[in-house]
């Protein structure tokens, strides 16, 4: 069904195309190519379930409108929203699709303008807490990403003005590549900023090759900003009702920084296999009380 010779992929086009929908131009748009390409993966490759992934700091109308209403399309969206007042202005949290589609649009709409701005400790949060559970819960074929790269940090306040670093999208790159078999391919969309552009696609294109960048231990110890911390709780209000996932971890403290929720995580996962192997280990040793003796015939 897939080549292995085309599991991955990055396509440099221009224009973008996610504020495109099906009958109109819009943003600089004329075509939606990762639309376009989710319904030739479904149509031509029989792929069941596609995840689009948008990262592009401008929610992607156009890509939403295609697929509100289509479950078998989970879009879900990383854009900065502040209730509205930033282009295009549709992308809150509450618009999670309709009829069939409901609940498989997801947006991480960013509220809180740039005070501070939200950088790769908000963008690593999201991921954590959103939309990683919920993509494995979902269980894609193959995942699109619409890679715009105006929340990189050199865009100033009206093109984005977020601070997420290059190496960032080469990590969160890598943690999409976990699902669908690694079948993840990339679609440039917006960005103004072309040192910023170079930077991140290159990352992305790196973690794509296998190529290993990690994190600096201050970016990892950064904990996520209190407006960013209020958007993921508006998200995750809204999802727990369609996803398992999210309600198991709606609980969680969202404030803490990566490697803080990574040892948090690793801790509770010892404390449970602990608590099974301890189980077992009572249940194979309990004794089995002796059945009761026949009565011999002759003490009748």
């Amino acid at each position: 069904m897939y080549s292995s010779l085309t599991k991955n992929g990055f396509a440099v086009v221009r224009p973008p195309g996610h504020h495109a929908d099906p009958s109109n131009p819009m943003g600089f748009c004329y075509f939606n190519s990762v639309a376009i390409a989710a319904k030739q993966l479904q149509q031509k490759m029989s792929a069941s379930k596609v995840l689009i992934v948008d990262w592009d700091v401008h929610h992607g109308n156009g890509t939403q409108e295609v697929f509100y209403n289509d479950p078998s399309v989970l879009y879900i969206s990383l854009h900065r929203y502040d209730d509205g007042n930033f282009f295009p202005g549709s992308g809150s949290a509450a618009e999670v699709g309709s009829g069939a589609g409901e609940g498989f649009n997801v947006n991480v709409a960013w509220t809180g303008g740039l005070e501070p701005p939200m950088g790769d400790a908000e963008y690593l949060a999201a991921f954590r807490t959103v939309v990683m559970p919920i993509a494995q819960e979902f269980s894609p074929d193959v995942v699109l990403v619409s890679a715009g790269f105006d929340a990189a940090d050199g865009h100033a306040p009206p093109l984005g003005g977020y601070k997420v670093s290059a190496k960032c999208f080469g990590f969160l790159t890598r943690q999409l590549m976990s699902l669908a078999g690694g079948r993840v391919v990339m679609a440039l969309e917006g960005g103004h900023d072309l040192t910023a552009i170079c930077d991140a696609s290159e990352a992305c294109v790196s973690a794509l090759l296998g190529v290993q960048e990690p994190l600096s231990e201050e970016v990892l110890l950064k904990t996520p900003s209190l407006n960013g911390v209020r958007s993921l709780q508006k998200v995750l209000q809204v999802q727990s009702k369609y996803w398992q996932s999210v309600r198991r971890s709606q609980g969680g403290p969202l404030g803490r920084s990566f490697l803080s929720a990574e040892s948090r995580d690793r801790e509770e996962t010892d404390a449970v296999n602990a608590l099974a192997s301890l189980s077992v280990h009572v249940l194979t040793t309990k004794r089995v009380p002796d059945e009761p003796m026949e009565h011999d015939e002759d003490s009748m």
